[in-house]
């Protein structure tokens, strides 16, 4: 779970039925890309690697079985840890918006005025006074009565609370308003009536250059779900590897979304609890000419035993599994094996050439080949680490650097989840 910059053009909108027939595509961007807010011209890529290495443990925590959420207004996640950022427009007139997009949890929400308790932000708080098409939910509306963790304001409006693992937190006003995305294509498309938390109480380990959280989740308030009549729900997306990630990614809606070119396999998108994650079945992995059969996770070992995440660095497995996926891994290199970061378990010394096998990901009815960018990533000048991982008491986790060069495509309707060997920076 899965995070989007778009340039908001002063052009004509869009409306919904026309993106839904053309279908539509934004600009997808890595949070250490040079067109990121958070983009440190001082860090080495080494640098980078290694910090996204460690928001990716911090991240996993929320996915620890016995904290998964029952609730989609509720998400044990560490706050400002996405991999992504968002830019949308809110309102009329247009408003941008930065924040942290994430495929781990739902709600579309902003720092809002007046707000009686904010984090600190570079960029102006949303003031729904000036847009003429905001509008309070009440109390009474189904979206209110739906949504966990609402309560009722004097003026009988609907009051939104989410909560994250590391004690961040938003409450406010529960409301509607046109948001407005700018395709790659120029053309702004407009989405009236969308959903979003209007947050005066926020407070946490936000960063000062985001203000909030775009949920990407499969809840019914996400803006994946909420765009789902108008896209066809389907969406794609193309992660750049990590050293192109200074160009731009993109995500795809509606028709742009269709994956569906010689070689894409698909699998089976898995309805679980809770209905935040997209879950997949991961039937065994193989190295060179070993297969591993998965013997599951704190999900289970039949369906639904992995989650596929944007948001996740490394591909996380149960710890008994990855030590026999691992062990097929060192009995095929004959490199130096060395220490590497805190956490990563299989590195090699980076100087040493040697030849990686051959990993394939077997999904349900989808055989994925990885490449050698997918399975092992250079740390530092002198090391060169697996990309596969484990933590305990966690769910199994598909990560973004065994997703990288795949357009990846969600069919939300038919309920499945595609891959398709792509050079991302040509897509």
């Amino acid at each position: 779970m899965a995070a989007i910059v778009l340039a908001i053009l002063a052009l004509s909108t869009l409306c919904s039925i026309e993106a839904q027939e053309g279908g539509f595509s934004v600009e997808l961007i890595h949070r250490d890309s040079s067109k990121s807010p958070f983009y440190n011209p001082l860090e080495t890529t080494s640098d980078r690697v290694t910090n996204a290495l460690r928001r990716s443990f911090n991240r996993v925590h929320r996915f620890k079985r016995n904290s998964v959420p029952t609730t989609a207004a509720e998400s044990d996640l560490t706050a400002d840890s996405g991999e992504y950022l968002m830019k949308i427009s809110l309102g009329t007139p247009r408003f941008d918006i930065v924040a942290i997009a994430d495929t781990g949890s739902d709600l579309i929400w902003t720092q809002c005025k007046p707000c009686s308790q904010c984090f600190k932000q570079d960029a102006p708080f949303f003031d729904p006074s000036k847009s003429s098409t905001y509008r309070k939910i009440s109390c009474s509306a189904s979206q209110c009565i739906d949504l966990e963790r609402t309560s009722c304001s004097t003026d009988h409006s609907c009051q939104y609370a989410v909560s994250y693992g590391d004690s961040s937190f938003s409450d406010g006003d529960l409301a509607a308003d046109t948001l407005t995305l700018a395709s790659t294509t120029g053309r702004p498309v407009a989405f009236p009536k969308t959903v979003i938390g209007c947050g005066t109480v926020n407070g946490g380990t936000f960063d000062e250059k985001t203000s909030g959280i775009i949920g990407l989740g499969g809840g019914q308030v996400s803006l994946i779900s909420q765009l789902r009549t108008s896209v066809a729900g389907k969406f794609s997306y193309c992660l750049l590897p990590i050293s192109q990630a200074g160009n731009s990614s993109k995500i795809n809606f509606g028709s742009n979304a269709i994956v569906s070119a010689p070689g894409v396999v698909s699998t089976p998108l898995v309805k679980k609890s809770p209905d935040t994650f997209y879950f997949l079945t991961l039937e065994a992995i193989s190295v060179g000419t070993k297969r591993i059969k998965f013997t599951g996770s704190s999900l289970g070992s039949e369906e639904g035993n992995i989650i596929i995440d944007s948001g996740t660095t490394l591909t996380l497995l149960p710890s008994e599994f990855y030590s026999e996926v691992e062990s097929a891994m060192t009995s095929q290199i004959s490199a130096k094996r060395i220490e590497g970061p805190e956490g990563v378990s299989l590195c090699y010394n980076a100087k040493d050439e040697f030849k990686i096998p051959d990993v394939t990901v077997h999904f349900t009815n989808a055989d994925v080949k990885l490449k050698p960018l997918n399975t092992f990533i250079r740390v530092s000048d002198t090391a060169i680490c697996f990309t596969f991982n484990s933590l305990d008491d966690i769910v199994a986790i598909y990560g973004n650097l065994s997703q990288m060069d795949f357009l990846i495509g969600y069919d939300t309707q038919k309920q499945t989840v595609s891959f398709q060997p792509t050079d991302c920076s040509k897509n």
